[in-house]
């Protein structure tokens, strides 16, 4: 199988001249949390999550053990995808990192760049990983990993009710972790690329320095925009958050802002679904 069958696993078809949504999950997630941004795409937007080692259609793969191996991982999924048309590159929590460093790979291979780069959740990489950015840590419990995942519903149910399929996501998210925790940001490292930044009112993880630690890192057009919510917003807001990404809905690049408050939860352009369940597959930060 190749690339874009395993490891850029296309959600949703791409109209052609529509920019692609390409997704990066957080530690412990996979493709199914990004499922239910379906609905919320603008029309002719497609959708691919990128699939990491050891999970999903890439079960019988070792995990990655650090994050160089990771990111080259990442970064060759991304070039498939780059290769057939515009896209904008989204990252969430770890992801964002990840997101980071596969557009300056990316960059430096002469590949596509992303229409924009968009970042969720997630500190600016140059601070390195701090004790803010291990909230989920590898010497935690495993009912405290597992806690956590429930409490976010990041969880499917038939996991929770099967010792086997409990004891793999531990597994998973805890290979993740140590890969995270590999992470170190290389100096001077930056983009051309305009970049949007996601960050919850409510979420304990985010520093107050974020946005303006991110607008250092591009030379291009920045814009942050602060949501109702925590770590994963509100259900609604995650379940609409493509109608919110603007690179995506008008093609063009963020309008330069320091930061941008949602007083409400509806989104631009795009109804988004009503509010349910939190995002779907196994995860974590």
């Amino acid at each position: 199988m190749s690339v874009l069958d395993t490891t850029a696993v296309r959600l949703k078809e791409t109209r052609e001249g529509a920019p692609t949504l390409v997704c990066l999950a957080f530690c412990g997630g996979g493709t199914a949390t990004f499922h239910d941004w379906i609905p919320a795409l603008p029309d002719g937007a497609g959708l691919v999550a990128v699939c990491y080692p050891g999970r999903e259609g890439r079960f019988a793969e070792e995990f990655a053990r650090t994050w160089d191996e990771l990111a080259a991982d990442a970064a060759a999924g991304v070039a498939a995808v780059a290769g057939q048309g515009p896209y904008v590159l989204f990252g969430h929590s770890m992801g964002g990192w990840m997101a980071f460093d596969v557009t300056v790979r990316l960059a430096a291979a002469g590949a596509p760049a992303p229409r924009a780069l968009v970042v969720s959740a997630c500190n600016a990489p140059d601070r390195g990983v701090t004790d803010r950015d291990r909230f989920l840590a590898q010497g935690q419990r495993d009912d405290e990993l597992l806690g956590w995942m429930s409490t976010h519903g990041l969880l499917p149910e038939h996991v929770l009710e099967e010792p086997e399929l409990t004891d793999m996501a531990v597994e998973l998210m805890r290979a993740d972790l140590a890969a995270r925790d590999t992470f170190t940001h290389t100096p001077g490292a930056r983009t051309g690329v305009p970049v949007q930044v996601f960050s919850g009112d409510a979420d304990p993880v985010i520093g107050e320095d974020a946005g303006p630690r991110w607008a250092a890192l591009t030379d291009g057009p920045f814009r942050h925009d602060v949501l109702p919510g925590g770590h994963f917003y509100t259900p609604q807001v995650w379940r609409g958050l493509p109608a919110r990404i603007t690179s995506l809905t008008t093609g063009a690049a963020p309008a330069p802002a320091t930061s941008v408050s949602a007083t409400s939860e509806s989104a631009p352009s795009v109804s988004a679904p009503s509010e349910s369940a939190a995002p779907r597959g196994t995860a974590a930060p």
